[in-house]
């Protein structure tokens, strides 16, 4: 969520003063949401199970560039497949406790059937098929209450690249729960909620974006994926 309103600075004294969000406070979703609100130059905050996140300035190389690489290869799906819509940093209304607003998403256009829509402010609201964080470590919350919170919420896969350890993780919610989905026998991924969006693994960890893209287009290609565009076509 990115407030672009005026900022008014106002006494802390007086009764309408808001106070500002800080890493830890624990708030209801309106309240987060009030805050978030008077913080105009605030770029990234999330609610997660009840307690704010306030995101540090973000470096190239363990985030930004990473980011960049997730979203040309989301993007290059989202392009091949109408009524696919790609999100980067979009605040998600999930529930009372939970607004995050993960680096990327992908979901399937309300209109083509899909789990999440757009509320009348413009934030989304619902589970969106699919979430994309990239993540220092295996340390970090997106691999703990975060994950808790998109499965708990019904988001059908959530992906996260561990970037210090070389690692993506991809999950698929499978009754009730996220089932970790390993590569085949050509290092490759293939998700089971967007079909023909298929992932080299190593080849994105290396940076490799050439191999990336060589191997989503043959995802892009299959019979599997031109069903799915033909499916979402007729809703």
């Amino acid at each position: 969520m990115v407030n672009t309103s005026p900022q008014h600075p106002t006494p802390i004294n007086s009764p309408v003063y808001i106070p500002p969000l800080e890493s830890g406070d624990r708030l209801t979703r309106f309240e987060f949401e009030r805050r978030y609100t008077a913080m105009p130059n605030l770029k990234k905050a999330e609610l997660i199970e009840g307690v704010v996140y306030v995101a540090s300035p973000l470096r190239f190389e363990p985030h930004a560039e990473p980011h960049g690489d997730l979203m040309i290869w989301l993007g290059n799906y989202k392009v091949a497949t109408p009524g696919v819509r790609l999100g980067d940093n979009p605040t998600v209304r999930l529930d009372l406790d939970n607004e995050p607003q993960p680096d990327a998403i992908l979901l399937i256009d309300a209109a083509c059937g899909g789990s999440s829509n757009l509320g009348t402010d413009g934030y989304v609201e619902g589970a969106p098929e699919l979430v994309a964080e990239v993540a220092a470590s295996s340390a970090t919350k997106d691999l703990y209450d975060k994950k808790r919170a998109y499965r708990r919420n019904g988001i059908q896969e959530y992906i996260v690249w561990q970037v210090f350890e070389s690692t993506v993780s991809w999950f698929s919610l499978q009754d009730g729960e996220y089932v970790a989905l390993v590569p085949n026998a050509s290092g490759i991924i293939q998700s089971q909620v967007l079909p023909g969006l298929w992932l080299d693994v190593s080849a994105l960890v290396a940076g490799n974006m050439q191999q990336v893209l060589a191997v989503l287009q043959k995802g892009l290609s299959s019979v599997e994926h031109e069903a799915f565009v033909q499916q979402l076509k007729s809703n």
